[in-house]
């Protein structure tokens, strides 16, 4: 998922890896943490909502509500018109920055952000502005990845550099990739009182689940812009070649396992 403007650029871009891997995102792998509080005719923001699939899924939970999803790249909105229009799905789109958004003070009743804070140079004043759209007594949910906790069997040297080089080149981009556990006190600094965390824990480990995630991660570290970012921040082709071996190399271990935590927040304005 995109958003705002950020410092040298998105660190994973919309090549078509990236696309592939959030075309995947659903309410259920995703968005599980804020499921039972929608409902049909609440009206939702989605904040960065990329190539749109999660926002139309979340759009199915609250119909007839109104959803608009926002996005800095008007590139990808392209991708989530025709998710959105594939499911029948009522839903505005609209090229917006996070840190300004283009709707008056509580205009929503729920407020959404999937993978965004951690890419924002100023996430604080991004969720001011996620508060500040959302109605007194609505709900803001925002669930990001830690970085830091990713867990790789088996342990290979190939990944643990591909990992070190990978938060190097996020925050050389402006962002945080180990936003999940910054979340509750960003939050706190941006004038939540009533906030509750929690987490959840992606984990891939069937045959056909490391074949897919290791081979989008295999892709999207040999294409630019991250493997751009890779070298900026000192690795060689050599180097992005292997971290790319590695991540396959991995998929096709029979006992192959991942996990990622991820962070999420439920606040009250």
């Amino acid at each position: 998922m995109t958003t705002a403007a950020r410092g040298p650029g998105y660190v994973h871009g919309h090549a078509e890896p990236v696309r592939r891997s959030h075309g995947r995102r659903t309410v259920a792998n995703s968005a599980a943490f804020l499921r039972p509080h929608l409902r049909p005719g609440l009206s939702l923001l989605d904040v960065g909502c990329g190539v749109g699939t999660l926002t139309a899924d979340l759009a199915a939970h609250v119909a007839p509500g109104r959803v608009v999803g926002v996005d800095s790249s008007a590139e990808v909105l392209h991708a989530a018109r025709e998710a959105a229009d594939a499911r029948g799905a009522a839903v505005e789109l609209r090229t917006a920055d996070a840190h300004a958004l283009p709707f008056a003070d509580g205009e929503f009743d729920v407020v959404h952000a999937h993978q965004v804070l951690q890419h924002l140079p100023d996430p604080v004043a991004a969720l001011r502005e996620v508060r500040r759209v959302c109605r007194p007594g609505g709900t803001v949910a925002v669930r990001d990845a830690d970085y830091a906790t990713v867990h790789w069997y088996p342990q290979t040297p190939g990944l643990t550099a591909w990992l070190s080089g990978y938060r190097a080149a996020a925050r050389a981009s402006g962002g945080d990739p180990d936003a999940g556990s910054r979340l509750l006190g960003w939050a706190r600094a941006a004038g939540f009182s009533e906030v509750l965390p929690s987490a959840s824990v992606w984990v891939f480990a069937t045959p056909d689940e490391r074949a897919w995630w290791g081979g989008t991660w295999a892709q999207r570290t040999e294409t630019a812009p991250l493997a751009d970012r890779l070298r900026g921040g000192g690795f060689s082709d050599g180097d992005v070649a292997s971290a790319a071996q590695a991540w396959r190399e991995w998929a096709a271990e029979p006992d192959g396992w991942t996990t990622m935590v991820h962070g999420e927040l439920l606040c009250r304005p």
